[in-house]
């Protein structure tokens, strides 16, 4: 779990940090060494009563490790504790900052955009939708059934109306359904969501465009889950079509604490359009009185933000650029690679019946049964049987129409049923599928 190494770099970062403040009056601050380390110790242990979400036996929930380096150079910065709303509080922070999003903004295809990291993508969201909000007064916010629950939850909170549109059988944003809403003439912004959280569907990015074009409306894409595939050679073509069009969305939001392999929490949110940031102006007399640079503080809807975050990413994104190619391209392969081994397993299973193909690295799986209800049944005793194999799962609640769609005959005598959902995310899972598959089918 832990690599001695990283606390040896972490020692050396510390001190190479310390000598750039030699020249201050000697100042330690003190505190009680024996009541912290009793602290600490029950502190770890209470930590234990976790899954282990670093290890390849964990494929739940959407749960990545920060790589070492984050891990250290978050760390790191805490001795400073940079504040990355204002220059004031965060210096040298903001300004790796900044460089961060110009990095993510050329991973698709923009140059100069306008965006910020903030403290994960609903805040993220929040702000591309409230951007929107203000450019369509009053217009009805779209997203898919598919799409993750903070889109409506956030319409509700600006107060704009929100309308779901139901997905086709594998999981994107059904088409015809979205322009007989669009048809309407009362929508402002579409949500095309690449990557969902449930299915890992990727929406018909280019089709939507298209329609949005027509009728006058925004297009947001919320990327935070699979919004660094577009780096990958894996892709299926269809799916590599959907981020080739990233490039013309007016918004997008990613996670780099999921597969930028940050800590949480790590979001960002860009605009295409550097000219929106002028719907944040405000003023702040006591903030902003040391330079008269543009700081993040003035196009955030966030106050204090943790400047360790970008300190992070600065230092990944330095070891591993964001090319395609390179190495961080290589690990996405292997999560999609990971995924599509392990649904082809799964087909070749008597217990199992994986649903949609994998566009990205989510697989879900239904049991194979008679009907909707016994299959749900089994479906709950294998995820507790896998835990006590120290294989942890997560499930998933669909509707039983759709889970018929791949279970030919099955009886849909309730409503939904109850799947499992592996989230293949960790580029070492694809060694690990062999082992995973075993422990499944000794549960089942």
């Amino acid at each position: 779990m832990i690599n001695p190494a990283e606390l040896e770099l972490l020692q050396k970062a510390l001190a190479r940090l310390a000598e750039g403040f030699d020249d201050l009056p000697e100042f330690t601050p003190g505190f009680d060494v024996d009541a912290a380390a009793a602290v600490l110790d029950t502190v770890a242990t209470r930590m234990q009563d976790n899954y282990p979400y670093y290890h390849p036996q964990y494929a739940g929930q959407m749960l990545k490790p920060p790589h070492a380096v984050a891990r250290i150079a978050y760390a790191m910065s805490l001795w400073v504790n940079p504040n990355n709303h204002a220059l004031d509080g965060g210096k040298a922070s903001s300004a790796l900052e900044k460089e961060c999003v110009v990095e993510l903004g050329r991973m698709y295809g923009w140059d100069n955009p306008l965006g910020h990291l903030t403290g994960g993508g609903t805040m993220a969201n929040l702000e591309a939708l409230w951007v929107a909000g203000r450019l369509h007064p009053g217009k009805k916010i779209l997203a898919s059934e598919q799409a993750h629950y903070t889109h409506s939850r956030i319409s509700e909170v600006l107060g704009l109306p929100f309308s779901a549109v139901p997905v086709d059988n594998s999981g994107r944003m059904g088409l015809a359904a979205l322009e007989s809403q669009l048809d309407a003439g009362d929508v402002g912004t579409i949500v095309a969501t690449i990557g969902n959280t449930g299915l890992g569907a990727v929406d018909r990015l280019a089709d939507i465009l298209d329609l949005a074009a027509t009728h006058g409306v925004r297009v947001h894409a919320d990327a935070a889950y699979g919004g660094y595939f577009g780096l990958a050679s894996e892709l299926h073509e269809d799916t590599r079509r959907a981020y080739a069009n990233l490039v013309n969305v007016d918004s997008i939001v990613v996670d780099p604490h999921k597969h930028g392999l940050q800590p949480y929490g790590c979001g960002c949110v860009l605009f295409r359009d550097p000219e929106v940031g002028r719907i944040y102006k405000h003023d702040s007399p006591y903030t902003y009185f040391s330079s008269a640079e543009l700081h993040l503080g003035e196009i955030s809807l966030e106050c204090s933000r943790a400047g360790a975050s970008a300190v992070a990413l600065w230092a990944t994104q330095q070891l591993y650029p964001l090319e395609k190619g390179g190495q961080m391209a290589a690990w996405l392969d292997d999560c999609l690679l990971a995924a599509r081994e392990f649904w082809q397993a799964l087909a070749d299973s008597k217990h199992y019946q994986p649903l949609m193909r994998p566009e990205l690295d989510i697989v879900c799986y239904a049991l194979a049964a008679d009907t909707a209800s016994e299959s749900a049944t089994r479906a709950r005793r294998v995820f507790e049987e896998a835990a006590r194999r120290d294989l942890h799962l997560a499930m998933i609640e669909l509707p039983a129409a759709l889970v018929a769609e791949y279970i030919e005959g099955m009886d849909t005598d309730q409503e939904t049923v109850t799947c499992l959902r592996s989230v293949l995310m960790k580029p070492e899972h694809r060694q690990w599928v062999p082992r995973i598959m075993a422990i499944l089918e000794a549960a089942a």
